[in-house]
């Protein structure tokens, strides 16, 4: 009985795990913009939001270098936003237009 009791409780344990360290954010991770490319020139912070490890922090500032340098001239320019790097960039390059 004791030989049981211990087996059920490693079950649950493990199955607890098993949900517990799934990220919190993996549904972002998947979720991909629609099937338009989002312009990083005109899209809003909740449009960016969208992209692949792009937070509302993120997002925000995107949207006011742009308003402070103007519009992205290539993709590769929005790695100058700070928190935007080369990974942020080439996970979300096939999502991205400058028009």
């Amino acid at each position: 009985m004791h030989a049981l009791k211990q087996m059920l409780v490693a079950a649950f344990v493990l199955a607890a795990l098993a949900f517990a360290t799934q990220p919190a954010f993996a549904e972002k991770e998947l979720a991909k913009p629609s099937s338009s490319a989002v312009n990083i020139n005109t899209a809003t912070a909740e449009e960016l939001e969208a992209l692949k490890g792009i937070g509302k922090a993120k997002a925000q500032a995107i949207v006011a270098y742009r308003e402070q340098f103007g519009e992205f001239e290539s993709l590769d320019e929005l790695t100058e936003v700070k928190g935007v790097g080369e990974a942020t960039l080439k996970d979300n390059m096939q999502w991205l237009s400058l028009e």
